[in-house]
């Protein structure tokens, strides 16, 4: 049967039309997603996406501390680096399931693939970051130790920030749709964990950067948050899509990162003259950056879950054209 005739018989009015099927609703076929599920797991995959990012912007600080003579902030971020490097090797490995199957990603190099080019950094990230925490203890070939970490300060920065563009390169909706926001999101959030140990770390006296990074951080994630959770900067037609920041366990576990970022940035400003408040500010970060990783990670599962994330946009754009 045609979803439209023309109606009113022979009394009816020539030319007008009636609506014979209501307009259809957002379901999928007997009820299933329209999209699979991603098989990442937890903590696998948002742990890494913490690790990777403390490690890229901890190499940052401790180049920089490096060049200018911060000597013992300048090993906090060197050692950080690479503990973090090793660590989120460690789960993206277990998420993969073999350690072979890490090593098949760098058989080619494909600069239009975000995994693929995530890859290659975070190899070269871990070597040399590995490289420089290890002349920094020895004392062995300083010269060469300086350089791997000059270099680890090129490499730290897309390490940080490639995976918001990773996770956004899918079809998951919530992911998918704030292409804008997950980079500068997990950007703030590297930066305010990178600055957490370089104060719970290295001595008030030296710390400054430390304190100063950890601000810039908290305050970047906080924007970006606020403003992925409004769905502001989203497509008009894709606001829906915004949701699944602000319920269930997403609205949860990123409420709880908010208060945790803006009291470890409240603690920062006292860390320069209390070693308690340092202690204290680099904990509440942690846990804040920890949190907005995992409320990231559910949101896009309870988004691929649903089907109206798919649909609804979807028929929008459908319609606007």
């Amino acid at each position: 049967m045609p979803s439209e005739a023309v109606g009113g018989g022979r009394g009816g009015k020539a030319g007008r039309e009636e609506r014979m099927v209501p307009r259809a609703e957002f379901r999928s076929y007997y009820g299933r997603p329209v999209l699979k599920k991603p098989r990442w797991k937890a903590p696998h995959m948002p742990g890494y996406l913490y690790l990777g990012g403390l490690s890229g912007a901890a190499s940052t600080m401790g180049a920089l501390a490096d060049a200018t003579g911060r000597r013992r902030l300048a090993l906090t971020g060197k050692l950080t680096a690479v503990a973090a490097a090793a660590a989120g090797s460690g789960l993206l490995v277990a998420e993969l399931g073999r350690p072979e199957r890490f090593l098949h990603m760098l058989r080619v190099f494909k600069p239009t693939s975000p995994m693929s080019v995530g890859s290659w950094v975070l190899a070269a990230h871990g070597g040399l970051t590995g490289a420089s925490a290890a002349s920094a203890v020895t004392g062995i070939a300083p010269w060469l130790g300086r350089a791997a970490g000059a270099a680890s300060a090129v490499t730290g920065p897309v390490l940080a920030t490639y995976t918001g563009v990773l996770i956004a390169d899918t079809a998951v909706p919530a992911w998918h749709e704030a292409y804008r926001h997950l980079p500068l999101l997990f950007a703030g959030s590297a930066l305010a964990s990178a600055g957490s140990a370089g104060m719970i770390g290295t001595p008030r006296g030296e710390a400054g950067p430390a304190r100063r990074m950890a601000l810039l951080g908290a305050g970047l994630e906080l924007t970006v948050a606020g403003a992925l959770e409004r769905g502001a900067g989203m497509r008009e037609e894709a606001e829906l899509v915004s949701e699944p920041y602000r319920t269930g366990r997403a609205s949860a576990l990123l409420k709880s990162g908010r208060w945790l970022t803006a009291a470890g940035a409240a603690a920062t400003l006292s860390a320069g003259r209390s070693r308690t408040a340092a202690v204290a500010a680099g904990v509440a970060l942690t846990g804040g950056a920890l949190c907005t990783r995992f409320g990231v990670f559910y949101a896009g599962i309870a988004s691929a879950e649903d089907p109206k994330y798919t649909v609804v946009p979807q028929r929008a754009r459908l319609t606007a054209s």
